[in-house]
């Protein structure tokens, strides 16, 4: 079954920095591309850590402040107090960056954010080159197919092949994403197995399953062997 992917939603033609790019910069080019973050790059175009509004903060929070270490201070605020003198790129950046290719999908990409906390996450060709940034409502890209599409991708992909499902005894309904699934199997123990392979269809919101089957194959009570 085709999966959409991290190149089927991305931008193209990210904006960077470079290790050497000076403090103010960065904020320009943030609030020139209403960003929160941009990647930084080395001199082969290879992502080498991102610089996020978040690391820039410091600056105000730590002005004036004196560089004592306090007691019971956290390992976050330390390193903040310590961004708070930098003046370039590469001072500011969080390294190593987490970024995921173009061949990616966007489930997994959607869970690497989710895990990491990110909202964006550059995306480099196999040589760690910077081609493209992907953002979490880039992902929502794939709720904008049409049912038509989605109804086509369940019936030609997602139930072709499944043990027990012929196509000519199910009918698809697809309404705003919702599906509906209408008809029967041979039986009921490959209905859950049908309902999960039609929510892995892209741009799918849920699956209603009114499904019957034409053999009943439920549980059955255990009797133990009669010993004689």
């Amino acid at each position: 079954m085709s999966r959409w992917n991290v190149a089927d939603v991305m931008t193209i033609g990210a904006v960077s920095v470079q290790e050497d790019t000076p403090f103010k910069e960065i904020v320009d080019l943030l609030e020139a591309h209403e960003v929160n973050a941009v990647p930084v790059i080395d001199a082969f175009e290879r992502v080498v850590g991102v610089v996020s509004s978040a690391d820039l903060m410091p600056k105000i929070e730590f002005a004036g402040d004196d560089d004592r270490v306090r007691l019971f201070e956290s390992r976050h605020t330390r390193q903040a107090r310590g961004k708070a003198h930098a003046t370039a790129a590469g001072e500011l950046m969080n390294a190593p960056a987490i970024t995921v290719m173009g061949t990616t999908s966007v489930v997994a990409a959607a869970r690497i954010m989710e895990s990491a906390e990110l909202k964006r996450l550059p995306v480099v060709d196999d040589m760690g080159r910077l081609i493209g940034m992907v953002t979490r409502r880039d992902l929502l890209k794939v709720f904008l197919r049409s049912d038509g599409d989605i109804r086509r991708e369940i019936l030609d992909e997602a139930l072709h092949g499944l043990v027990g499902v012929e196509r000519a005894h199910v009918r698809v309904e697809v309404d705003d994403g919702v599906v509906t699934l209408l008809g029967r199997v041979e039986h009921a123990v490959v209905i859950p197995s049908v309902v999960r392979q039609v929510e892995r269809v892209d741009g799918v919101v849920d699956v209603i399953s009114h499904l019957s089957a034409v053999a009943d194959d439920g549980p059955r009570s255990y009797r133990p062997p009669v010993m004689f």
